[in-house]
């Protein structure tokens, strides 16, 4: 792994039975451009592969999405929202096989410019340490694909990247 791959790669915190992701990206977009890609229906179609979104855009509005690989149905309210600096919402899933005991997360997105590009600040918040293994290289890949999305190019498949990111996430356990 490179010392720029490295910078790419989540950080995980555990408290209890609950754990917080971290990831950190500079993207070459304005903060403008990025809020687009990740509080907006059509911005969340392709990278984070929404089936279906609805966004309540303000503090106290709702968002449901039906999103990834596996399609998980979410609805959470939007708990900030200042475009286009910070948008943080629940992220309520119903028990499903892969999370038994479902999922009542915080999903957090700060933007911060940088010259011409933005530092964005992924934080998921109260993930069940069940799920938080799985999350990590899941959300790179999506991060992958945001890039990727931005840059115009063609998105990396998310199960294939999944799979290749397993090995610099290996599972843990307490």
């Amino acid at each position: 792994m490179t010392g720029d791959d490295a910078s790419r790669k989540g950080q995980i915190a555990v408290e209890g039975d609950t754990a917080t992701l971290t990831f950190r990206r500079i993207l070459p977009h304005a903060p403008e451009l990025v809020w687009d890609a990740i509080a907006t229906a059509e911005g969340l179609k392709e990278w984070l592969m929404c089936s279906e979104a609805r966004i309540d855009g303000r503090a106290g509005g709702v968002i449901e999405m039906v999103s990834g690989a596996a399609g998980y149905r979410s609805k959470g309210k939007i708990l900030s929202w200042d475009p286009p600096r910070l948008f943080e919402y629940e992220w309520k899933v119903a028990p499903v096989a892969e999370m038994p005991l479902g999922e009542n997360a915080i999903f957090r997105y700060e933007l911060t410019p940088r010259g011409g590009s933005t530092l964005l600040t992924v934080t998921y918040r109260r993930i069940t340490k069940q799920t938080a293994s799985g999350f990590l290289p899941g959300t790179h890949a999506f991060l992958d694909r945001l890039e990727a999305q931005l840059e115009g190019k063609p998105l990396p498949d998310w199960r294939r990247r999944f799979g290749e990111l397993l090995g610099e996430y290996p599972a843990w356990s307490k």
